[in-house]
């Protein structure tokens, strides 16, 4: 039901009505004023080429999303937001090593020590 959209005029939405409008206006100018320098079929051709942005904006639409939201969303993921932010778990088995390891360290220096006063007492 959310689907459906409102039509404005000879069965389009007020969007396609203003892009294929937009359309027209940029086209068609375009083809009056090129069609004596290039040629009738370059500047037709040309202006296709032209009027093809805005056909595909008034068009083009998935998963609800307009042309114009998706390229927004692909340009925002690929040049505004920073770059691939990787998952990083707390290694819990790194740290009982380290852990361990800094105890072995410590029982080390204590029996240095140990043995060290035990030969300063046995000199004196």
């Amino acid at each position: 039901m959310s689907r459906i959209k409102t039509k404005v005029a000879l069965n389009l939405t007020k969007r396609q009505l203003i892009c294929f409008g937009s359309a027209g206006a940029v086209g068609i100018p375009f083809y009056i004023f090129t069609k004596d320098f290039l040629g009738t079929q370059a500047s037709s051709l040309m202006m296709v080429a032209i009027m093809l942005p805005f056909f595909f904006l008034a068009m083009y639409e998935k998963h609800g999303f307009p042309a114009e939201k998706i390229l927004y969303l692909m340009v925002r993921q690929k040049f505004l937001v920073p770059g691939i932010r990787p998952y990083r778990s707390e290694n819990l088995y790194r740290k009982l090593e380290e852990q361990e390891k800094i105890r072995k360290e410590v029982q080390q220096l204590e029996e240095k020590a140990g043995s060290r006063r035990r030969k300063r007492t046995a000199r004196k």
